[in-house]
């Protein structure tokens, strides 16, 4: 027994020494199990704090992509417009949305500029003119003379008076030379006196200092000195007149330069005007700077009051001029600008030869008003536009840069539109191929890394101060139409056989931009389908309106699909494509690069056959966008709430969209400037029926012929004339645009000399269609003063904004048959 109670003993010792050797292993086992858990989850930890930051790093490069430069080669050098590069156009009337002011191509130029108003009319106080403003209804205003570079001249009609603005410059120095502006006023009507004050100012946007030189009250000269001018004086001679004149002056701070107009009308006192005392004139209250300006004065004004006719001069004179011969000044002034408007007259003539086309001189000279608009409308701007992306939550500010650019309306749109400029430089290249290089260089140094441009350009104090907020911020998704290529195909044809190294850098500072602004359409705004594309930026969850603009095609409200969608389809996109790839094609070849991608694209982007699948409605014969749409919409009052408490007024709410019938995917069958691309823009082959069937419908009376020009939709559309909320009236709905009636005479004029069937409907429809467009634009002109934004379908008269002689003075191309 004993022996056996020893061996389970001896068993039992040895199976608690397995047990607690069991037990180690198990616990070493859990151990290294928790161990490798824990540091699974430590790498698992690692990595989900890996992926945040380079999560959050992402989403830091994303936010930071929108106001990211391209890197590549400016085309201009930082110092390309500074005067020691580019004396000639340094100084010039870059102040775009003044009746008349002057500033250099600078970032922070002092700038200059005139004032007016007119006294003894009982208005207290009477209203001064400084901005062009189409509520001060001037008779007329514009240039009738300017060449982009040396001298203008200028006519303003106002109320019983007209002012005769001239300017002329003179290189010399290190700061782009001398300049002399003198201002003419005279009586309307000898009976009337008219008792007038004009006030010309210098003020300093940013640093530097003035100084006054008084002369028994007045101002004889005023010093000044900035950074970018050094030394420069402005001197004011004394009044050239028979009555007597009144002086008083003004010194002062501003703190922004739009606020110049408030800060002299909050300068104005009274005085007596006659011994008598029985009349009050207003004059400025000589020197007011406020105490808590940080400096000394910026601005400095004087004011010349004298009864009608007389005559003033404003001499600016650099201080680095050491070598001048005499003051451009008096004679010396008139003979220089003689000589100046002789030159404008023969390069003029031999340009556009409108007199070897049977054009009269009264038609001539307005010809030449309307390319001197477009040329003394050209600005200098710098700043930063505000721009945001989805991956922003707020506006950033792009990066500070200098945009050198033609206005579409010194009074309503005084900064610069994209694709506006491409049809401004249309005209620019033809009068001055250097002032349209120069011009698209600088919108295509604004590229961003992805290649997009900001449509709108609104830079500096005096741009913003004149944009509703709504429009401010641009999106770096929404195109606009790459117009910019249409002067491009014209100075590409004209340098392409040019031995200048000038124009071979150009293209070769110009190409690799290009391809990235071209590449950057083809991958933002392409469709669903291969070939497709279509415009960004329509709201597609819009209750308000009738039909959701297109604000990024150009063609704000012209009748798109009524319910965006990503299916949709735009013809006129497909079409600028079509045109940018043959023009890629042939800036590669002219640099000797491969066109191979490019050639390939444009060809299948002008296959008829392609673009007619897509495009082409065989129920309404014509071109067409497709989408999600019906013409069963109409806007309607929403029922007052029912909670209403009894005499509680109703509120006022919007007219809001009510769809009648629900949209399908069909073509939109709205016919206009849309259905026209393919033919515009020269797609449609020669020989091709679909070009008869096109000409045959423009010519139409119920669709878009008129005696003024082509309407912009068919008076049979749904939205013909429509307003699209119950407060925007209708604007690309059957209006006459000039740019549009530009690119349908070019396309006439190229059918009809290129061989096929249609050769001769397209002479006899050009003709006529020049004929009507050219004639409307010169009586509209002769009655009102003014070229026009738009032309009314039904009479032919000036609407919109005015003085448009941005593409509306397309119409000088048109008369010279320059296309």
């Amino acid at each position: 027994m004993a022996g056996s109670n020893d061996v389970r003993r001896r068993a039992g010792t040895r199976q608690k020494g397995k047990d607690a050797e069991n037990g180690v292993g198990e616990s070493k086992k859990k151990a290294d199990a928790v161990g490798g858990t824990a540091m699974i989850a430590g790498l698992v930890f690692v990595g989900i704090v890996a992926c945040g930051v380079g999560y959050f790093a992402y989403l830091q490069y994303c936010k930071g992509i929108v106001n990211t430069p391209l890197s590549v080669s400016k085309i201009n050098a930082a110092n390309s417009s500074s005067a020691i590069v580019d004396p000639e156009r340094y100084w010039g009337t870059y102040r775009s949305n003044l009746y008349f002011g002057m500033k250099a191509r600078t970032p922070r130029s002092p700038v200059f500029g005139l004032m007016w108003l007119q006294q003894l009319t009982g208005k207290m106080p009477p209203p001064i003119r400084h901005w062009c403003d189409q509520g001060d209804q001037l008779k007329k205003y514009g240039w009738l003379k300017h060449d982009g570079r040396n001298f203008g001249v200028q006519e303003i009609e106002d109320n019983g008076f007209v002012l005769r603005t001239e300017f002329v410059k003179r290189a010399g120095g290190l700061h782009g030379g001398d300049w002399t502006a003198r201002v003419v006023a005279t009586n309307v009507d000898q009976k009337k006196p008219v008792v007038l004050s004009l006030m010309y100012y210098v003020a300093l946007d940013g640093q530097g200092g003035l100084e006054p030189d008084m002369s028994k009250g007045r101002f004889s000269a005023v010093r000044g000195h900035s950074e970018e001018l050094g030394d420069f004086t402005l001197h004011f001679p004394k009044t050239k007149t028979k009555t007597q004149t009144k002086y008083s002056h003004l010194i002062t701070y501003v703190s922004r330069l739009d606020q110049l107009k408030d800060v002299v009308t909050n300068a104005m006192k009274v005085e007596a005007w006659d011994k008598q005392r029985t009349q009050a004139y207003f004059v400025l209250g000589g020197r007011l700077v406020p105490r808590d300006s940080p400096g000394g004065p910026n601005v400095m004004v004087q004011q010349v009051t004298v009864q009608l006719p007389f005559e003033m001069e404003i001499i600016f004179e650099s201080g680095s001029v050491l070598d001048r011969p005499d003051t451009l000044s008096d004679e010396i002034f008139l003979k220089e600008l003689a000589k100046y408007s002789q030159g404008f007259d023969d390069k003029f003539s031999a340009t556009f030869n409108l007199e070897g086309k049977g054009y009269s001189q009264d038609e001539t000279n307005f010809a030449k008003a309307a390319l001197s608009n477009m040329l003394g409308s050209i600005g200098y701007f710098y700043g930063s536009s505000l721009v945001q992306s989805r991956y922003n939550v707020d506006p950033v500010e792009y990066w500070p840069a200098p945009l050198y650019t033609a206005v579409p309306s010194r009074s309503f749109f005084p900064r610069g539109f994209l694709w506006d400029e491409g049809f401004h430089n249309l005209l620019i290249s033809r009068w001055d191929i250097e002032i349209s290089k120069d011009i698209i260089s600088h919108w295509l140094d604004l590229m961003n890394t992805e290649g997009w441009i900001p449509r709108e350009q609104i830079l500096g104090i005096e741009a913003q101060a004149r944009v509703p907020q709504e429009f401010v911020v641009q999106r770096n998704e929404n195109a606009n139409p790459p117009t910019l290529f249409l002067p491009l195909q014209r100075i590409i044809d004209q340098i392409s056989t040019s031995d200048d190294p000038k124009d071979q850098a150009f293209l070769k500072f110009v190409y690799p931009r290009l391809k990235v602004w071209y590449n950057w359409y083809n991958s933002t705004q392409s469709g669903r389908l291969p070939l497709t594309y279509r415009w960004r930026g329509r709201d597609s969850k819009t209750n308000k309106e009738l039909n959701p603009k297109t604000l990024t095609s150009g063609l704000d409200d012209y009748p798109r699909s009524s319910h965006p969608s990503e299916d949709e389809r735009h013809v006129d996109l497909r079409c600028w494509m079509a045109f940018a790839s043959g023009l890629m094609a042939d800036i590669a070849n002219a640099l000797g690069e491969d066109s191979t991608e490019y050639k390939a694209t444009h060809r299948l982007l002008t296959d008829n056959k392609l673009l007619d699948e897509m495009h082409w409605s065989s129920q309404k014969q014509q071109y067409s966008d497709y989408g999600l749409h019906t013409d069963k919409v109409q806007l309607q009052r929403p029922k007052p709430p029912a909670n209403l408490q009894p005499g509680q007024p109703v509120p006022q709410m919007d007219k809001i969209r009510a769809v009648i019938k629900d949209p399908v995917y069909k073509f939109v069958d709205s016919y206009g400037y849309v259905s026209l691309f393919p033919f515009l823009l020269r797609i449609i082959e020669p020989e091709s029926v679909k070009l008869l069937q096109t000409i045959a419908k423009l010519k139409k009376t119920e669709f878009l012929w008129t005696d003024y020009g082509l309407r912009s939709l068919s008076k049979n559309a749904y939205l013909y004339n429509r307003y699209n909320t119950e407060h925007d009236p209708p604007y690309w709905r059957g209006a006459i645009w000039i740019n549009m009636n530009y690119l349908a005479i070019g396309a006439l004029h190229h059918y009809s000399v290129t061989p096929g069937k249609y050769q001769d409907l397209a002479k006899s429809t050009y003709k006529s269609l020049r004929q009507n467009v050219v004639q409307n634009i010169f009586k509209e002109y002769r009655r009102t003063g003014y070229v026009w934004e738009q032309y009314n379908d039904k009479y032919g008269s000036g609407k919109g904004s005015h003085p448009f002689t941005g593409w509306s003075a397309l119409v000088v191309l048109i008369m010279a048959e320059e296309y």
